[in-house]
């Protein structure tokens, strides 16, 4: 089982994450926000990654501090959990409809974080969230875990649904670019490293 777990604390927050690659999608996820909450266990059971999330911070400022920490810790712990990244598929990619919304996504674990992000969801709040964290969010898990992350959200007019599909095509692509292939030796790449 690959697995990893990453704490951090600042003077903002506190995040702990627990992650099993090679799960069942089950995820016990508290960050104290609760749409985050929803779009993590979605990424969860979509990606089939067992997934324990534990975050608290100044909400009371604003959410940006804990979804961005929540990031940067996620992408940590799939970063130490890959370890030398020998025998994935490395390149992962989705495209999931969701009601009136369509996203692709793809991926490539190659050590280098980019983040190309063409997902305008909207300003108005999701519940009591505000949906421009989500590029945050993403931003830091591409810039923590190494992965280079395409994110293209089509269409959509509800911007719950556009979450929903973000984050589902993001889980799908995850779990076939961290799938294990017997056929790949080592790295899947003429450099022989993934590591940037």
């Amino acid at each position: 089982m690959r697995k990893a777990t990453i704490r951090r604390k600042t003077a903002e927050t506190e995040v702990s994450v627990a992650i099993g690659l090679d799960g069942q999608g089950e995820g016990r996820i508290d960050t104290s926000i609760p749409f985050l909450d929803h779009m993590l266990n979605l990424f969860a059971r979509h990606g089939l990654t067992d997934l324990d999330v534990r975050g608290r911070g100044d909400t009371a400022v604003d959410d940006h501090h804990l979804v961005e920490d929540v990031g940067i810790c996620l992408g940590k712990a799939v970063r130490k959990a890959l370890g030398e990244r020998k025998g994935i598929a490395r390149y992962g990619s989705a495209w999931v409809p969701m009601d009136d919304s369509l996203c692709g996504v793809a991926m490539d674990l190659s050590g280098r974080p980019y983040l190309v992000w063409n997902a305008e969801v909207g300003e108005g709040r999701i519940g009591g969230f505000d949906p421009t964290l989500l590029r945050e969010f993403f931003k830091s898990f591409s810039d923590h875990s190494g992965i280079t992350l395409h994110v293209n959200l089509m269409y959509g007019t509800n911007n719950h649904h556009m979450a929903e599909a973000i984050f589902k095509a993001f889980a799908r692509a995850f779990r076939e670019a961290v799938a294990m292939d017997g056929r790949i030796e080592g790295v899947l790449s003429t450099k022989g490293s993934l590591e940037g």
